[in-house]
């Protein structure tokens, strides 16, 4: 059975993050609260982790977890060639709903699947999150759902989908969901929107000034596509081999429904049939 945390008492939070940062530093998944919905996360550093990740969701390498950090004193030690206009955007909107994609430091002994030399960089508006995050360093954390399923809010949720695959649960209750975190591509010299989010493209322009915001997407008001899952970008698979698409090729966190609450986990939960 995988411990569940009650972060809402104090022996209950210091217990879960103790034994949140063990698992992560071993490169074991964890289950964490963020400010939109529960992530599933471990340290970025372990290859292992992420491997452990990326089978836990039932995806491959070529959809890379974003990295969540708690300070944005880390931007520098994990990319390279920042722009000036990505410091702006990070002093405007972190800790929040903005993901920036960054050029990676080459000489990071890291391996996150196929990023193409690039991170997505964010710091989270969660107090638990970021306790941890401070603790443990750079975490890869992706939305904790099964690839092409609803997002998850709640940890019952979450013990359904991954089960023993995730060895420590961290409660919070109710994650509200929200609006999913904006990704911004700063590797060139104009950012691009990759896709509008929490932040809209006005607020963004407001901060970036002179320089221009390629945004790919203006001047279309298409519907959102319901069979689409408006976080991780991925298609909601109408059979089981229906593959996800990548829409902004990193993921983030996301939103869905809710069931009840739960305190104990078995590690014979029913494991989520669909594969990619």
């Amino acid at each position: 059975m995988s411990p569940v945390f009650d972060l809402a008492t104090e022996q209950g939070r210091s217990e879960g993050i103790a034994a949140a940062v063990e698992a992560a530093r071993l490169g074991q998944c964890v289950v964490l609260p963020t400010d939109t919905v529960y992530g599933i996360g471990t340290d970025a550093f372990s290859a292992s982790g992420v491997d452990a990740l990326l089978n836990a969701k039932g995806r491959g390498r070529e959809m890379p977890p974003p990295v969540l950090i708690a300070d944005p004193a880390a931007v520098d030690g994990l990319a390279t060639a920042v722009p000036s206009y990505a410091r702006r955007l990070i002093e405007a909107f972190w800790p929040g709903g903005l993901t920036l994609v960054l050029r990676a430091q080459p000489s990071l002994a890291w391996d996150l699947g196929d990023t193409n030399g690039t991170v997505a960089l964010r710091i989270p508006d969660d107090e638990f999150a970021k306790e941890l995050l401070s603790q443990v360093g750079p975490m890869a954390v992706s939305s904790a759902n099964r690839t092409g399923q609803p997002t998850i809010t709640t940890i019952t949720e979450a013990g359904f989908a991954f089960g023993p695959s995730v060895e420590v649960y961290l409660d919070a209750g109710l994650r509200e969901g929200g609006t999913p975190s904006t990704i911004l591509d700063c590797t060139k010299a104009d950012p691009e929107l990759l896709r509008e989010g929490a932040i809209s493209a006005e607020q963004l322009r407001e901060v970036l000034g002179s320089v221009e915001l390629v945004d790919p997407n203006a001047g279309f008001s298409e519907e959102p596509d319901p069979s689409v899952d408006p976080e991780t970008g991925e298609r909601m698979p109408e059979h089981t081999d229906d593959r996800p698409v990548d829409l902004a090729k990193h993921d983030d966190d996301a939103e869905r429904e809710q069931p009840e609450d739960l305190r104990e986990l078995p590690d014979d939960r029913p494991q989520d049939p669909t594969t990619r």
